[in-house]
């Protein structure tokens, strides 16, 4: 299945947004291994919330690795692999912020990066996708919570 995120997307609940929405435009990469798209609109009420822009950008990327890995053989002797290779994925947004008013933007930058050990894709996918349904759940249900944190840089 390949990466296909519905336009537009629904925001997560944020302190001071109503109905947020991101509308979506397919993008050229940084490279070859990833899918990027632009939010070139934005929906619902997000005071001073900007669309992409060159001088603002508004991005979201997600790479794959360059060469994938598969999973190795096992010792003749022990019957183990020893070295599993990971597969690495990122999804990174990109946001245009202002450091202070009447300053040049600044690009603010969020990864998420996915270490996947070979061979579990085809072995353990039910683990991998329940690592994933926490992950995403979590971000979205925390997401002022965490947007609090930028701002206070208190963590609890």
């Amino acid at each position: 299945m390949t990466w296909v995120p519905t336009s537009p997307v629904t925001g997560g609940a944020m302190t001071g947004f109503t109905s947020p929405t991101y509308t979506l435009t397919l993008d050229n990469a940084p490279d070859s291994t990833g899918k990027q798209y632009a939010i070139t609109a934005i929906g619902g009420t997000q005071a001073g919330v900007n669309a992409h822009s060159v001088a603002q950008p508004f991005t979201m990327t997600l790479r794959k690795p360059k060469v994938l890995k598969t999973l190795g053989q096992p010792s003749p002797s022990t019957g183990l692999i020893t070295n599993v290779g990971r597969n690495n994925y990122e999804f990174t947004i990109r946001k245009g912020v202002l450091p202070l008013a009447g300053q040049p933007y600044q690009v603010a930058i969020m990864r998420v990066n996915c270490e996947i050990p070979a061979g579990s894709d085809s072995a353990d996918i039910a683990n991998l996708r329940a690592m994933g349904s926490l992950a995403f759940g979590m971000l979205f249900s925390s997401s002022s919570g965490i947007a609090d944190v930028w701002q206070t840089g208190i963590v609890g």
